[in-house]
């Protein structure tokens, strides 16, 4: 089979040829701005509000907010709201909505201290419960929303309420369980050696720089689509810049005595990271992650595609409850004790916020494990810097109120955006 000058000519300039080309930096460049400009912000506007906050703060109080001890402090308060907001972007990335998600971690805790403290349980049978207590809520909301075909928000908001009354009556009115085991309470309030905080460092940095730059490699081989090398590499230098140079300033004595030593990385910061890498590969790298996606986009063409919505839709329920089971004991190891209203309160509020600040949508279909980082990150800095500033309660209320619907309005005006490019 002959082709002659002129369809080579044509077949080069194609739409297909030109996705089969890498892009040099420019076009890329222009690329990611058209997406933009048609409302696939992706988590830019988190990481312009987090560098917004942090230039803010810093400026207000040079001397306190960008210290050691006080970065510490910020990653230990961004924990519990970053790990339940994860489970959350598995309920949201299908339009649906866990009102529980908060007291049910607050029941969690409670299970696990009152087998540590009242039965004297050892530290992995009470974490096992709690996470088992979480899945169990979670096949029940799952099997309420999926199978019977109530609401989710009816469902969840009845649970919210109910769950409250066994967290009360597990610890009692007015009472507190302490939590004095030492593996729980490390989580959020001991250090990891320095030597051991830059190994896993260097290996996070070099698995992430090898794993980008195999997948380019892969790409380029097989002449498929793909970013110039030079954008990979500077995405790889970003990332690992950030994880050497927060290393770096968590290896710092942060100590207020000379006395004693308080330097390394907070151990529940490996719990965040680890559940990160995890979420980002089922989300990105498996069938089951490409399904919610699907569902999430459209649920009836994704059921007629041979996908089963219902069991689907059950199981993010039970990931969400599973992932508030371990925000709640990390929420337990910070306060070092479980009390009534463990989870109740604005846990809820501030999960959901950072989830959507971070970048995923209410409406389903788009979100990744990354935005609740970013997001969680962002309301603990806000949290943060005005309890620095000695800000009354109320005005840390609105302000945060006002970023979550400063994040909403982004959402849902990126959405039309894209409705009307046709994206």
């Amino acid at each position: 089979m002959s082709i002659d000058k002129g369809t080579a000519v044509t077949l080069a300039d194609s739409d297909f040829a030109a996705d089969r080309r890498a892009h040099d930096v420019p076009s890329a460049l222009r690329d990611y701005w058209n997406r933009v400009r048609s409302g696939d912000l992706g988590a830019l506007p988190a990481i312009l509000g987090l560098a917004g906050l942090v230039v803010l703060f810093t400026a207000l109080r040079p001397e306190t907010f960008l210290s050691e001890r006080n970065l510490a402090n910020l990653f230990t308060q961004a924990m519990p709201v970053t790990i339940l907001a994860m489970g959350l972007v598995f309920v949201l990335l299908l339009g649906e909505i866990d009102l529980s998600a908060g007291v049910a971690s607050g029941v969690c805790g409670g299970v696990m201290a009152t087998l540590i403290v009242d039965a004297g349980q050892p530290w992995y049978v009470a974490v096992l419960s709690a996470v088992a207590t979480g899945v169990v809520i979670g096949t029940a909301i799952g099997w309420l929303v999926s199978v019977v075909r109530i609401p989710s928000f009816v469902v969840t908001l009845a649970l919210f309420l109910g769950l409250q009354g066994i967290t009360l009556r597990l610890i009692g009115q007015g009472g507190t369980v302490p939590v004095h085991d030492e593996v729980i309470v490390a989580l959020a309030n001991k250090n990891m050696p320095v030597w051991l905080g830059w190994t896993m460092a260097a290996v996070c940095a070099a698995g992430y720089g090898g794993i980008q730059l195999w997948r380019w490699r892969r790409q380029h081989q097989r002449g498929l689509a793909s970013r110039p090398v030079q954008l990979v590499v500077a995405q790889v230098a970003v990332v690992s810049l950030a994880l050497l140079g927060g290393t770096y300033l968590l290896s710092l004595d942060r100590a207020p005595s000379p006395l004693i030593t308080l330097a390394g990385i907070p151990w529940g910061v490996p719990l965040v990271g680890t559940l990160l890498i995890v979420a980002t590969f089922v989300l990105g790298r498996t069938a089951y992650g490409r399904h919610l996606y699907a569902i999430g986009g459209n649920a009836e063409a994704a059921r007629r595609a041979g996908i089963n919505v219902t069991r689907l839709r059950m199981s993010v329920f039970m990931i969400c409850s599973g992932m508030a089971a371990l925000a709640g004991i990390v929420a337990a190891s910070r306060l070092n004790s479980v009390t009534p209203d463990a989870g109740a309160g604005n846990t809820l509020l501030f999960a959901v916020g950072a989830a959507v600040i971070g970048g995923t949508s209410l409406f389903g279909g788009r979100g990744r494990a990354r935005d609740a980082v970013l997001g969680g990150l962002v309301v603990a800095t806000i949290e943060n810097g005005l309890g620095l500033l000695g800000t009354k309660a109320y005005v840390q209320f609105l302000i945060t109120g006002a970023v979550l619907l400063l994040a909403a309005s982004i959402d849902a005006l990126a959405r039309r955006r894209r409705a009307v490019t046709g994206r």
